[in-house]
């Protein structure tokens, strides 16, 4: 067989194969994948260095399906390579229930998918993310002799993924970091789900990404593979610019309806696939149908990366030899393990004055960061505000890769996804920081780092009305509730400097999802831990922080940050009436009811119905807490523009009120 004719073979297998499981799953989406199939073959057998055989080596290149829409292409490409995770069953069993297969990719579910697609554009900015971690690892290890990191990021990228903001944002910012290891291919074949992309996105596609610092080529024939690959190593010899290829293709190529928006998604029939196959030169009667020949095709390109890894794994050894101290690190790096005495570096807070939680933050970030290399951190314009900034570091910038200080810019929304993608590079803890109230401009890209089980940490401040004179645009009211509202996301409200410490412990542990911290502008006492619980019970989620003098309360006061000392100076008050009182600080609802039934009545035991429940929040999602007998002080409209005192004071953030809410629930 001519090396001609194996190519087309194997560019109709992925094809066909991507055909006859949305045919069988009755719903799928086609277009791309026969579109893009050609492509995708070229990159996946002449370029992508990865072994199916251990799909988390650590130096392998990252591929990742923006317009994941179309993971049929994926899968298809998973299977002729050879991934334990996609037999051909898996392959029939496409969008079934706890299939490996499931309508978009899943990084968690799928060996070999790096990365959860499906909301477009997101995809896009991961991959700047993957590749700006590999560009900070590769200048703090790499030596002249020893390139230990040295892989390429590759995309599929869809109009759609164009057309969202976000992708946007993030080439801007690759653009300017010069990232050099990226490389993307743009599946442009013009059409959408409603029509061409003359109905909406007739802008300059290629001025937009060299605006933005890109090296841009043009394919004008997507079946032409020899232009395929020499476009694809001419944006390898470019190093200073992240590339992008304008691949010219036609969606649902050898469809009765190629080209057209209807080729888009959907099966198409059993009658339309069969001439589809036709006009492929496909048997029409073969299903699931790859020939013998394909797979020993394929498996030479994977043959091919897994002496690539072998290689690498001795030049990892002979690195760790010359190098200890680095070696020891990059160990612990690629296994994704903490050093074993991080938590030593934990600030104590003994003696200290009255802070906002957020500076709080701000000192354990620089005291845990010596200790844990690989914790990156950034901020959406506002490290100053955030306090995110790790003082021993310098800025990450094209000439300084070694930085852990990532500046965003004013853009939220690429800060959250570069995030994920840092984190599914794998090594790194990203944190990153912004107004509480932006966290709004960034929800998609934290709801899929909850989704595919990322370890990233948000640096919420500035997080109610406590805001003051900036007025309701910028004073959180609903945020908190609305990330507690995602799932597998943790949110943690800290109280004083000492809740900090054990937030961040929480964070920092957490590897598997993502952390939001919520931290205050306005200053809070640290709270006398001889005199009332240690902050420990933080990681419970909430712990009885001050008992009835009792040890009976007949009030339980329930409050979460800024406003635990508000609950505590009410405590104060009814105890000194006659009125036993406990104060519950509940810094995480998520964690509390993860507790066992016996802590939870042990913190919030059902037969004390006079429950108040004090934070500078909507009560919306408070009812379990509150009860059918209980109140709450909470913010219900919008802010307002005054100094904070004022603002809470007129909220009804006081002890006159907060004692009066609780005696009238107690009458």
């Amino acid at each position: 067989m001519t090396q001609q004719s194996i190519e087309q073979l194997s560019i109709n297998s992925i094809r066909t194969l991507s055909l006859d499981a949305v045919q069988a799953a009755n719903s799928g989406h086609p277009g791309l994948p026969l579109g893009a199939a050609p492509m995708a073959y070229v990159l996946w057998t002449k370029f992508l260095k990865h072994n199916p055989k251990n799909p988390k080596w650590f130096n392998r290149d990252r591929f990742v399906l923006s317009a994941g829409h179309g993971s049929m292409l994926l899968y298809s490409l998973l299977h002729l390579t050879g991934y334990e995770s996609m037999p051909m069953e898996e392959i029939k069993n496409f969008r079934q229930w706890e299939s490996k297969t499931p309508g978009h990719p899943e990084n968690h579910i799928t060996e070999g998918v790096e990365v959860t697609t499906g909301p477009l554009g997101q995809g896009f900015a991961n991959g700047v993310g993957m590749a700006l971690a590999a560009k900070h690892f590769a200048a703090v290890f790499n030596r002249e002799e020893f390139k230990v990191i040295d892989n390429y990021v590759y995309a599929i990228c869809s109009d759609g993924d164009l057309m969202e903001g976000v992708s946007y944002e993030s080439a801007s910012i690759a653009g300017h970091l010069k990232l050099g290891n990226l490389i993307y291919l743009f599946d442009d074949n013009e059409i959408t789900i409603d029509g061409g992309t003359s109905l909406t996105f007739t802008e300059d596609r290629t001025k937009r990404f060299e605006a933005c610092g890109w090296h841009v080529q043009l394919v004008e024939d997507g079946n032409d593979l020899v232009a395929i690959e020499s476009a694809i190593r001419e944006a390898q010899n470019v190093t200073d610019k992240p590339s992008i290829i304008r691949v010219k293709t036609v969606i649902g190529y050898g469809m009765p309806n190629e080209g057209t928006s209807d080729a888009h998604s959907d099966a198409i029939g059993d009658v339309r696939v069969a001439e589809t196959k036709r006009n492929l030169g496909w048997d029409e009667d073969k299903k699931f149908y790859v020939p013998d020949e394909v797979y020993a095709h394929f498996k030479e390109s994977t043959d091919r990366g897994a002496a690539a890894e072998s290689d690498w794994s001795h030049l990892v050894e002979a690195y760790a030899a010359k190098f200890a101290d680095e070696g020891n690190s990059f160990k612990l790096i690629m296994n994704n393990e903490l050093p074993a005495d991080w938590e030593d570096s934990l600030p104590s807070f003994e003696d200290v004055e009255a802070k906002a939680t957020r500076v709080y933050s701000g000192e354990v970030i620089n005291a845990i960061a010596a200790k844990i290399p690989n914790l990156l951190g950034g901020s959406a314009d506002l490290a100053v505000s955030n306090k995110t900034d790790i003082k021993s570091s310098v800025p990450f910038q094209s000439d300084s890769f070694e930085g852990r200080n990532i500046y965003y810019g004013v853009r939220e929304h690429a800060m959250g996804s570069l995030m994920n993608g840092m984190a599914l590079y794998g090594g790194t803890i990203p944190f990153a920081g912004t107004f509480l109230t932006f966290s709004d401009y960034m929800r998609p890209a934290i709801r899929l780092a909850a989704l595919s089980e990322l370890q990233t940490i948000y640096v919420f401040t500035h997080d109610s009305i406590g805001l003051g004179e900036d007025g309701p645009t910028h004073q959180s009211v609903e945020h908190v509730t609305a990330l507690r509202a995602i799932p597998h996301l943790t949110v943690v409200r800290p109280c004083d400097a000492h809740e900090v410490r054990e937030a961040y412990r929480i964070a920092i542990k957490n590897q598997n999802s993502p952390t939001a911290l919520a931290l205050s502008r306005q200053k809070v006492k640290v709270i006398d831990r001889d005199k009332f619980a240690d902050a420990s019970g933080t990681s419970k989620g909430a712990y009885t922080l001050a008992e009835a003098s009792t040890g009976e309360p007949t009030l339980i006061i329930v409050a979460t940050g800024a406003e635990v000392g508000l609950a505590l100076e009410t405590r104060e008050e009814l105890e000194s009436e006659n009125i036993p009182t406990r104060v519950v600080s509940m810094p995480c609802r998520e964690l509390f009811y993860r507790q066992d039934e016996s802590y939870q009545q042990e913190v919030l035991p059902d037969n004390i119905g006079a429950r108040l429940v004090i934070e500078a929040g909507v009560r919306l999602g408070w009812e379990g807490v509150i009860g059918k007998d209980g109140d709450a002080i909470t913010v219900d409209k919008f802010g307002a523009s005054a100094p904070a005192d004022v603002v809470f004071e007129h909220y009804g953030f006081t002890v006159e009120n907060a004692v009066a809410k609780a005696k009238n629930l107690i009458s």
